[in-house]
């Protein structure tokens, strides 16, 4: 480049960052205008939306009312009624396991616990393995279900 030419893009860079400043500051920012807002034109902006707009105080009265009327409708409190509700019977899971040569304790853990026949796949393995008869899996199909305990699953399965 040239000297000229390299003096005449400098100088247009400086006049592009000055027209750019000019512009910046003399236009009128839009978060001024939102700080000058009072708060009853933002309450009256934000209910022309459709927000409801309360104070704390309003909130928790509302909220005491509401639980006083529910406490009057019923006659005691809620968290009573829910416990004198019958708890409902567990769910038993019932599943039929294909134990094939190569599988292990770990795999069979793994299985009955997908099909939420025992909680944890791992303590399953715990148990086999504290009764040492890790090494016993008998290929073929069983089938087990959660309302058994794990010695019945374990003996089931396993060569005792």
């Amino acid at each position: 480049m040239t000297p000229n030419t390299l003096r005449s893009f400098a100088m247009g860079l400086l006049v592009a960052a000055t027209a750019t400043g000019i512009v910046y500051l003399l236009e009128p920012s839009s978060t001024s205008t939102s700080k000058e807002l009072s708060e009853e034109e933002m309450q009256t902006q934000l209910e022309d939306k459709g927000f409801i707009v309360q104070t704390q105080e309003e909130l928790d009265k509302q909220l005491a009312d509401a639980k006083a009327e529910a406490v009057q409708a019923v006659g005691k409190e809620p968290k009573e009624e829910k416990e004198e509700q019958p708890k409902e019977e567990e769910a038993v899971y019932r599943t039929i396991i294909n134990v094939s040569s190569g599988m292990t304790a770990v795999d069979v853990g793994e299985i009955l616990e997908k099909a939420k026949i025992v909680k944890s796949g791992f303590e399953f393995y715990k148990k086999v393995e504290g009764q040492g008869v890790e090494n016993n899996l008998r290929p073929g199909t069983f089938e087990v279900d959660s309302g058994m305990t794990e010695d019945e699953m374990i003996a089931v399965i396993f060569k005792g």
